[in-house]
């Protein structure tokens, strides 16, 4: 991830360079992107249950959910983050908020009603992780960038230009910052994806440790995976827009989007599982 972080890094101050040095004008755009990625953050939350439909809920609702979650929080040194309930067939969890005191944890009611309960302990403290590791706001901050790159070459592509060096948006220096900002899109969204999944390895892991039974979390994981193939398509194409906070992505039914996928393959993420139960199972030698 420090890595990914490094290359990312570099590629904006190459980016950020090379529109100050070609005299682009462009101030206005970054700055309504950053005041809609701020909005995104401060509001992902809100967002993210409207189009679920998911609803927080009390104690008294939810007694099992917020004994568990309360008990993992506990194990994770965390405050109890909100949580929230989405009626739907499609069996997954997911985490938002841009802090650790703003945070909302959702589950399905479908993922309620499959999983045993250690398997969704397992799964709840894989969102605990991404609350712990505040991840909403790694991943709006390291986007920005990104999308500054892809808003320009939309636009550059689309309407021709009209913020570059000339009046025109036709000289010299519209056609680097176009030409740049395609690369630095095209880069920046495959890093994205490498950053996600090493994300979602980090939060596998950290539920391994708090709970102290990566098989649980493996069992869960398989069982989803499964289940998903089942939910009917027009199910999972209402929630797909979550696929990037989803513990398991919807689009498993379908191997040609693993190249794009923001998840790890299945595969490797119970590899990883799997040393980790040998790690903690392993007798301690003097």
């Amino acid at each position: 991830m420090l890595l990914t972080f490094f290359l990312l890094g570099a590629l904006y101050v190459v980016f950020a360079g090379v529109i100050l040095a070609a005299g682009a004008g462009i101030g206005i755009m970054v700055l309504a992107l950053a005041g809609l990625s701020l909005g995104q953050l401060f509001l992902s939350d809100k967002l993210a249950l409207a189009s679920m439909g998911a609803k927080i809920v009390s104690p008294a609702e939810a007694p099992g959910l917020h004994a568990m979650i309360e008990r993992l929080c506990i194990q994770a040194d965390l405050p109890k983050p909100r949580i929230a309930v989405a009626d739907s067939h499609v069996p997954n969890a997911f985490a938002m908020g841009r802090s650790q005191k703003k945070a909302v944890v959702c589950a399905t009611t479908a993922i309620i009603e499959r999983l045993e309960p250690h398997e969704l302990e397992g799964v709840m403290a894989h969102e605990l992780t991404h609350v712990k590791n505040r991840d909403v706001m790694v991943m709006t901050i390291a986007s920005f960038f990104a999308s500054i790159a892809a808003t320009i070459t939309q636009f550059g592509f689309f309407f021709g230009g009209g913020f570059g060096g000339d009046d025109d948006g036709d000289g010299p220096g519209f056609a680097v910052v176009l030409l740049v900002s395609f690369l630095v899109y095209i880069v920046s969204f495959f890093l994205m994806l490498a950053l996600s999944r090493y994300r979602e390895f980090s939060a596998d892991r950290g539920a391994a440790l708090i709970t102290g039974r990566p098989s649980a979390l493996a069992s869960a994981l398989m069982k989803l995976s499964e289940d998903i193939k089942h939910v009917p398509d027009q199910d999972l194409r209402q929630a797909e827009r979550m696929n990037a906070f989803f513990i398991i992505p919807t689009s498993v039914k379908s191997s040609v989007h693993t190249l794009f996928m923001t998840h790890p393959p299945l595969e490797k993420r119970l590899e990883a599982l799997q040393r980790m139960e040998a790690q903690l199972q392993a007798p301690v030698t003097a």
